[in-house]
């Protein structure tokens, strides 16, 4: 099995699980959600964000339909459907020399598919505190 941080981020999000953040995620990541204003910076709140969307996202519908790999980068398009609306986006990662991600950006569209996700985000992100 391939240990390179995109086959690592790939098994995090087939199994929808934030235990292997803590090694993949470097200590000063910073997080660009599609809803919030500011950039999230650190470990721990990026894990925050990311265990909670795994649950937003995380149905058997997800899937990633086109990547676009780099060195130390890729652009990873998805689509995934949540309470009847088509969600597509794309996650963009980069990660540093020793292989851990530095920066994730998100983006999403159309509007009414990320009024639904910050609703949830919302309510997820509330519910851990």
């Amino acid at each position: 099995m391939s240990t390179t941080p995109l086959a690592r981020w790939h098994r995090l999000v087939q199994d929808r699980s934030p235990e292997g953040l803590a090694t993949l995620l470097s200590e000063r990541v910073v997080f660009h959600s599609p809803v919030v204003h500011t950039p999230q910076v650190g470990k721990a709140v990026t894990t925050q964000y990311l265990a909670a969307a795994f649950r937003v996202f995380g149905n058997d519908s997800f899937r990633y339909t086109r990547e676009v790999i780099g060195t130390r980068d890729a652009v990873l398009e998805f689509q995934v459907e949540i309470e009847g609306i088509g969600v597509n986006g794309v996650d963009m990662l980069r990660w540093d020399e020793e292989g851990r991600i530095e920066e994730i950006k998100v983006m999403l569209r159309p509007l009414k598919a990320v009024h639904l996700i910050h609703e949830k985000m919302a309510a997820m992100l509330q519910a851990g505190r």
